[in-house]
């Protein structure tokens, strides 16, 4: 079974689909700049161990207080 770069392309695509949505919802509680947070795991996506690095530093912060 050969694994051809079609393949692994279209997976990494997905996953940078995924770690933009996570980082756009995860950003918008833990950061101000929920969009830098998109962009950041967008392109954490292509390279999985920083993706999964990147998520687990935004989980481990601590929500921010929005002023009403």
């Amino acid at each position: 079974m050969a694994i051809n770069a079609t393949l692994v392309g279209q997976l990494l695509f997905g996953l940078a689909i995924i770690m933009a949505m996570v980082g756009f919802f995860l950003g918008r509680k833990k950061t101000n700049h929920p969009i830098a947070a998109t962009i950041l795991g967008f392109m954490s996506g292509f390279f999985p161990p920083f993706a999964f690095i990147f998520v687990l530093v935004l989980i481990l912060r601590k929500n921010i207080e929005k002023p009403a």
